[in-house]
């Protein structure tokens, strides 16, 4: 039920920054995990960072040290804050309830469009 819109994606050079926003159409938060997804083309969807209702984090890898995933519960908005941007962090990225809730009834929200990052160098 609850729609999803990402945005603050764009180009920018290798060690640049970007900060994405996407928001939700319900309050969810308080309840649900939400996560962060990329997908580059020909590739499949890799969960990037997640965050739980209480704040509780998870990073891949790959992204650690360089990403910081963040949420407002009273503007219905999730973060991710990207910084040293790498070639390989390009894709379309999209916003989504977490793996922990996606089961759950009461955390439903379709996919949103996506925005593009593309890092050059």
């Amino acid at each position: 039920q609850v729609q999803l819109m990402e945005s603050g994606g764009g180009s920018v050079q290798a060690g640049g920054s970007l900060k994405l926003s996407c928001v939700t159409s319900g309050s969810i938060f308080s309840s649900c995990g939400m996560a962060w997804y990329r997908q580059a083309p020909g590739k499949e969807r890799k969960l990037v960072s997640t965050i739980q209702p209480d704040g509780t984090t998870t990073y891949v890898d790959s992204v650690k040290g360089r990403f910081t995933i963040s949420k407002d519960n009273a503007k219905n908005t999730l973060y991710l804050q990207m910084n040293s941007l790498k070639t390989e962090d390009s894709g379309v990225y999209r916003c989504a309830v977490a793996p922990t809730h996606y089961v759950d009834y009461a955390c439903r929200a379709g996919w949103g469009q996506g925005t593009q990052v593309t890092v050059s160098s």
